[in-house]
This record gives structure tokens, sequence and C-alpha cells, in this order.
């Protein structure tokens, strides 16, 4: 652990290469970890983070350890490792790698026989999650992995540093999975689960979560079907 911040460059598997960094090391105890660089955050900003607000990493170590507490899969915490010379510079997360094969991007293929348990599964989980009071502020299919086994259907979530706590009305809640890609008999499933869950009206919940979907796309780019992601 203690020698991250120098040995990270050289460590490892990179999976992920963009402003921040992410990269699959191998453990002495046999298992994988996940290590995330975020970014040394503009002037500004470190002062914020120094001083003011928590740094990324700590958002994420934290979310983390309320999540499964509450019985939300996420990827273990280990721990988070803050480099300084004054100010914040760079900031790293660690956490168990998991080990679940697909993203939910394999949705966007619009194909939804065969899968109707898992959408309903995916709309519990969510459910859950929001009645905890948990809601990830970027819910997206990249953001969401899941492993089928038989008639079961297992949810983890990542990229968890900017979460919002609190009281998350079934309106809030059904607007937060706006940006899932699919079509509307993907959301119909999906909002059967999160209607029984939150003990709401499943027609009310499916126009809600179409409407933001709609809104949400409306200005961008429709997106690719890759035909790389094929569920495992």
């Amino acid at each position: 652990m203690e020698t991250i911040p120098s040995t990270f460059e050289q460590s490892g598997m990179v999976i992920h290469n963009g402003r921040n960094q992410v990269r699959i090391i191998p453990g002495p105890d046999g298992k994988e970890y996940v290590i995330k660089r975020y970014h040394q955050p503009p002037w500004f900003n470190r002062i914020v983070y120094t001083f003011i607000r928590q740094p990324k990493a700590v958002r994420a170590y934290n979310n983390a350890l309320l999540l499964t507490k509450n019985g939300i899969e996420t990827p273990l915490p280990i721990a988070y490792i803050l480099e300084k010379n004054g100010l914040l510079k760079e900031s790293y997360l660690i956490t168990e790698r998991c080990t679940y094969p697909n993203l939910l991007y394999v949705w966007g293929d619009e194909v939804t026989e065969g899968r109707e348990d898992a959408m309903r599964a995916f709309g519990r989980f969510t459910g859950k999650m929001h009645n905890i009071g948990a809601l990830h502020l970027d819910y997206s299919p990249g953001n969401i992995l899941y492993r089928r086994n038989g008639d079961d259907t297992v949810f983890s979530i990542v990229d968890i540093n900017r979460m919002r706590w609190g009281q998350i009305s079934v309106k809030q809640g059904c607007r937060n999975l706006a940006r899932l890609w699919g079509d509307k008999p993907m959301y119909r499933f999906i909002a059967q689960g999160y209607a029984q869950e939150r003990h709401s009206q499943e027609d009310q919940c499916l126009q809600w979560m179409w409407e933001a979907h709609q809104r949400f796309w409306k200005h961008r780019a429709k997106p690719i079907r890759y035909g790389t992601f094929k569920e495992v």
C-alpha cells in the first residue's frame, strides 16, 4: 500500500486510461485489486479538496462503506491514499476487483427476450439503493456490472465518488435511470421491479423513466451499439 504512489506506473495492467487511470494489480493474497488514480486537480480545486471538501478518493471510499453496510454491492473498499505537498496532488482508491463479467451496455442491443427477470432484478436493486437514500449521480451502463447465475442476477456499482445521500422520491429515483441504453420494453421490465421495491405504480414509474431517458438523449448522440458487448 505504502509503495503505490511510487510503483503505480509500473504495476499491473491498465484497464482505463483517461483523465484518471485505473489498473488491476495482483495482491500477495492471491486476490486482484483495482487501483484508481485520480488526476491532480486544478490549482483552485487543490485548495478546495485540501481544506474544504473531501477528495474524490475519500468520498468513494466512504460511499463504498455505506453502500456495503446497507446491502448494496460495490467492490470492497480497502484504502485510499492522498499525496500532498501542502496541497492535494494525486489521490488513489484501492478496492477488491469485482469479477462480474457483464456491463449494462449489453442491454443496448434492445433484446429483452430472456432478460425479463434480470431487468426486473435490476429495477429492484435500484429501488433498494434509493430506499436507503443513495443516489448515484453517474448511473450509466459503464458503472453497473452484473452476473447471471441461473434464475438469479446480481449487480454491483462502481465509480461512486459522485453520490447524493438523503430522501429520494419515486419520481427522482425513476429519473435517475435516464442514462441507460435500451428501448421502452427494457424500461417496462425495470419499472416492474422498481415499482415493486418502492411500493409504487408500475405505469407511473415507466412514464417517468422513459420521459427522463428521452430528455437525456434528445441533444446527445445516440449511443453506439457496440457488437463487442456480449452477455456472459
